[in-house]
């Protein structure tokens, strides 16, 4: 579509074993029955009662296609698992957060043909994390190669890419915002691209459509993707907003994740540094540089729990660098103990 970087990217063997929703259904059917229905329920939720059930059911079921696909390639269903980039971040951003947002802003506060779009966004934003070949410009590889399986998938669902062109480009657009730059600030590219200064994409991303689409404001479904790609970063990055237990978890899962891509075993000594540094000092700056929320609405809803939770990540990262001040970690697993237990404490 827009961005033309989606050809770069063909389908792999997981796309090959689930070819549509029949058997994305089956899968999952099999290994957690829940699933399905939860993803239905989010749905029906996000259109309303007034909505077609016809394209409700298309926005379903590539949903559903789409979370059996980034199980079987990242999560419990296959072997490659991603602790945190798996079925249960589909499930936490489809089905808590989105529902939450909806509660807070109001059903009518969006047309229902948004709502749906960020639920197809929350199943098919992170369904490839080990592209090495990265795209030029400022989106990830990975999120370049959801976007290509993302439009196989809403062929695969009923869509056209000429009569839904819009539900096409808008979700390209989402995923594109939902790259996320961890770098440390400021990094040397930072002063030349306001798409480079650190956290997600969807804050810059006008910025960079300007100078690489300068008619893109022109176009109603590129103006809509951005728009929406705003909320959708900022639903992707909601657990600095959610309870300080669910911002902890995520803490928990990402770092099991780097460290198991890393191959860096929790129970040996080497991951022990790894671990402390980003459960501390990695916490600080993703929460208090890295991350900005994209959108007005995004704010309005979680931002005054990502005030409340700020003291407490500042006290359990410098819990955690005492407790470990005198002797090192045995090992990572020693880290991630210390850090939950901190954290459990100031939950009580």
């Amino acid at each position: 579509m827009i961005l033309g970087i989606s050809n770069l990217y063909p389908g792999d063997a997981v796309e090959a074993a689930l070819p549509d929703v029949a058997a994305a259904r089956r899968m999952l059917s099999a290994s957690d029955a829940s699933l399905v229905p939860r993803l239905q329920a989010a749905g029906e939720r996000a259109a309303g009662s007034d909505f077609d059930p016809a394209d409700l059911a298309r926005h379903v079921d590539a949903a559903v296609l789409g979370l059996a696909r980034l199980g079987l390639r990242h999560g419990r269903l296959g072997d490659d698992l991603h602790d945190y980039h798996c079925e249960a971040h589909v499930m936490e951003v489809a089905e808590r957060r989105l529902g939450h947002l909806i509660d807070a802003l109001g059903h009518g506060s969006l047309p229902p043909a948004d709502w749906l779009a960020l639920l197809v966004f929350s199943a098919c934003h992170d369904l490839r994390q080990r592209e090495s070949f990265q795209p030029p410009g400022p989106v990830g590889g990975n999120e370049a190669a959801s976007i290509a399986e993302t439009f196989r998938i809403l062929s695969a669902c009923g869509f056209s890419p000429d009569a839904d062109r819009e539900t096409y480009v808008t979700l390209e657009l989402m995923i594109a915002g939902s790259t996320f730059d961890a770098r440390p600030l400021p990094h040397p590219e930072a002063a030349e691209l306001a798409t480079a200064a650190g956290g997600a994409l969807a804050r810059g991303l006008g910025l960079w459509l300007d100078g690489e689409r300068p008619d893109w404001t022109s176009d109603p479904a590129a103006k809509r993707g951005e728009r929406l790609g705003r909320l959708a970063a900022d639903l992707d990055t909601a657990n600095v907003g959610e309870s300080f237990d669910l911002l902890a978890d995520s803490a928990l899962r990402l770092c099991r994740e780097r460290e198991r891509r890393a191959g860096r075993d929790l129970d040996r000594a080497g991951s022990g540094p790894t671990c402390l540094g980003f459960l501390s000092r990695g916490q600080l700056a993703y929460f208090f540089e890295l991350h900005r929320f994209s959108s007005r609405e995004g704010e309005r809803v979680y931002g005054p729990g990502k005030v409340a939770n700020g003291a407490g990540v500042r006290r359990v990262s410098a819990g955690l660098l005492q407790r470990f001040e005198d002797e090192p970690p045995a090992n990572g697993q020693a880290v991630l103990d210390a850090f939950a237990d901190l954290a459990a404490a100031e939950v009580a």
